[in-house]
């Protein structure tokens, strides 16, 4: 039998997706995975992967953490951006030997501190790294412009197998619901949106309605309507519960350089509400097919695109549904398992 080669990742806040990923990974070969504390704002609760080692890194001294990762022999080492200078000394220590991963989801914006980053990327990165892993093509551009000739894309995919039940389980009819799930911080633009959704009941009062999941600093600033629900944070398995109908996913993001939750919810047949600041929606979201890209954030653009689904009918609905179930299942955790072994000879 083959051996099965070592690939470690240098973690910061490792999620549900992730980890599906990683899941399909661990039949293909051995995994360690070092990674930070978790997020209070986004506590998931993970279950142990045979075939996968996980360590939290504050568990260890750095020289501990250091020969750990040298002890388990890696055949690639795969870190998420350049935040953490321990994990880049790890990294640099592997450089001429094994391919290391960086790992970034910046799009490029040719901003002043970007430029200054390409141009000191020989001392910076491409001394460190042998490769780039990225979302889209938005992030693609930076890392080409950070000196990087070798660059894969699609590192984050959704945990395929658990939204595709979801979508299997699911009744056939439209719930006339607006859902939103994520941190409740402004830049998500969550007070457009609020705002919207009310000055429309307000204005023409209708049977639709909006869930909203999730948690952060803004929870206690968040506006309230009879017809707004406000669950707090769920573990992505209860996310079940509220998908069993078909229902209009928004994320209407001022800066959002992925979204993992787009495609998600695609899987699940949800159309969509985005902007042009979600960077999946370049991958999961045809205009006018599966649902409707914001140019801006603003409350009279998201009460036209609420409105236009308001308008719709049923069948309407529920072949936008079926389109962004379709396009959501366009990347799995397979073609990722794929990226990161074809590193290894």
């Amino acid at each position: 039998m083959e051996k099965k080669p070592n690939i470690v990742f240098l973690y910061s806040e490792i999620a549900g997706y992730f980890l599906a990923s990683v899941k399909e990974l661990a039949k293909h070969a051995n995994v360690l995975i070092i990674r930070w504390e978790v997020n209070k704002e986004a506590p998931f609760v993970f279950q142990k992967i045979d075939g996968v080692e996980v360590i939290t890194k504050s568990d260890l001294p750095f020289s501990e953490l250091f020969h750990k990762v040298h002890n388990f022999s890696p055949d690639a080492v795969v870190c998420s951006g350049w935040m953490d200078k321990e994990y880049l000394k790890i990294v640099k220590s592997f450089r001429k030997e094994i391919p290391t991963v960086l790992t970034l989801d910046n799009h490029w914006t040719g901003a002043l501190k970007q430029r200054v980053a390409s141009l000191l990327s020989p001392i910076m990165f491409t001394n460190k790294f042998t490769h780039a892993w990225v979302p889209g093509q938005p992030q693609k551009k930076f890392a080409e412009k950070l000196g990087f000739d070798k660059v894969l894309l699609g590192f984050y995919c959704a945990d395929i197998e658990l939204y595709n039940e979801v979508y299997k389980k699911q009744a056939k009819q439209f719930k006339k619901q607006f859902l939103y799930v994520g941190r409740y911080v402004s830049y998500k633009g969550i007070f457009e949106m609020w705002q919207a959704f009310i000055e429309l009941q307000n204005q023409n009062p209708n049977e639709w309605e909006m869930l909203c999941i999730g948690a952060g600093k803004e929870w206690d600033n968040k506006l309230t309507h009879p017809k707004i629900k406000h669950l707090g944070f769920v573990q992505p398995e209860e996310m079940q519960i509220h998908l069993a109908q078909k229902s209009v996913y928004i994320l209407p993001s001022k800066f959002e350089p992925w979204g993992v939750t787009v495609q998600e919810f695609a899987i699940t047949s949800c159309p969509l509400i985005l902007s042009k600041n979600v960077g999946a929606s370049e991958k999961f979201l045809v205009n006018n097919e599966n649902g409707v890209l914001l140019n801006e954030v603003s409350v009279q653009s998201l009460k036209e695109a609420m409105q236009s689904f308001i308008n719709k009918s049923n069948k309407e609905l529920l072949d936008m549904s079926e389109k962004s179930h379709n396009l959501g299942m366009n990347y799995t955790s397979e073609m990722w398992v794929k990226s990161i072994l074809s590193l290894i000879k």
